[in-house]
Parts: structure tokens; C-alpha cells; sequence
């Protein structure tokens, strides 16, 4: 079974806000190596309209862009295939794009069963929603050394019936301060 992995980047306060981040090569290369490991993205129209088309367009003519944005570029562009939780996107804007406008839960199910690499889902408002479903596997966060103050927060409007334990699995400082962190589902009730 595929496993579902949450990862973002957050400020120490719990910002979420892509604007609040200007990441460093080495982190953009963090997530690179990340996303060369997924065979699936799953995004809420938000984020997807964010990522989509600018990695893409990075990944065709890259002039001007660094090394670090290139290489993310061309490991965002090889992911196989991208589904949108939407009720308001109108159509997708890549051939390899599902837009999904049923249930949650049972998609998401049928494709962590799916044969294949990690999936990766990222934002704020899909990743809380799943939280609440206990779908995903893994939560890495990219903490930067920054208090934003202000901003979309993490698992904003996530409604837990009972806390959600986890399960520490690893963590790396980036020469930046960064620091990234892994967590993985408790299985022990």
C-alpha cells in the first residue's frame, strides 16, 4: 500500500503562507529528493492552482532560473499524476490532472491501494480534512527559523474528535536553520 505523506513548509508559529518563504537551495533540494519518491500529488484547487502551471513552465524553459529551482522543476513535472479536490476548479490546466468532486475518503483509499511510489499532498484546507479521515501516513514539516505573525496557520479549521498521537521518525537541520521533521502515525491504540 502506497503511503500518503504530508509535508509543507511552516514558520515556528505554525504559518503556512507560501509568501512568509523564500527557500534556500538546500531546501528546495530537500523537497526535490521528496518528490522524486511520489507517484501522485493530491492538492485542494488552491494549491494546485499555486503550483500549476508555474513548476511546469519552469520545467520547459528554465533560462534565468537557479540550478535548485530547475532540478524541483523537473522532478514536479516527471510526478505521474495530480488529483484536485474541487468543488470550483472548472477544468485542469495538465493532461495528467483528475479533478475530484466526489468523497474524500474512499478516493484517497482506493488510491493508496493503487500499485506505485509515496503519494504527497500539501496546503492547508485538503491536508486537515484528511487529518480528521486518519489518511495520512507521514507529516514532514520544514520548519524555518521565522515567526511570521500573521498568515494561514497549520491544520487551520481541522476538527479532531480525539488527539492524534504520532510517532517521531527522524529530523535534519539545514544549514539555513531549518529543521526537518518526520512523524509517522501511531498504529498502537
Amino acid at each position: 500500500m502506497r503511503k500518503l505523506i504530508f509535508a509543507i513548509n511552516t514558520t515556528l508559529d505554525g504559518c503556512c503562507d507560501h509568501t512568509k518563504f523564500d527557500p534556500d537551495e538546500e531546501t528546495l533540494g530537500f523537497f526535490t529528493r521528496l518528490t522524486r519518491d511520489a507517484g501522485t500529488f493530491l492538492y485542494g484547487r488552491k494549491t494546485y492552482e499555486l503550483m500549476i502551471p508555474y513548476w511546469p513552465d519552469v520545467a520547459k524553459s528554465p533560462s534565468g532560473q537557479s540550478k535548485a529551482d530547475i532540478e524541483f522543476a523537473r522532478a514536479f513535472d516527471a510526478v505521474g499524476q495530480i488529483v484536485v479536490f474541487s468543488r470550483t476548479l472548472g477544468s485542469a490546466a495538465e493532461k495528467k490532472t483528475r479533478i475530484v468532486r466526489s468523497n474524500l475518503k474512499e478516493e484517497v483509499v482506493k488510491l493508496k491501494q493503487e500499485p506505485g511510489k509515496d503519494i504527497l499532498v500539501g496546503g492547508v484546507d485538503l491536508p486537515s480534512q484528511l487529518m480528521e479521515l486518519d489518511l495520512i501516513d507521514e507529516y514532514l514539516f520544514v520548519i524555518h527559523p521565522i515567526v511570521a505573525g500573521k498568515g494561514r496557520r497549520l491544520f487551520d479549521g481541522a476538527d479532531l474528535h480525539e488527539k492524534l498521537q504520532l510517532k517521531f521518525a527522524e529530523s535534519k537541520i539545514l544549514r539555513s536553520g531549518c529543521i526537518a521533521v518526520q512523524y509517522s502515525r501511531n498504529y498502537q491504540g
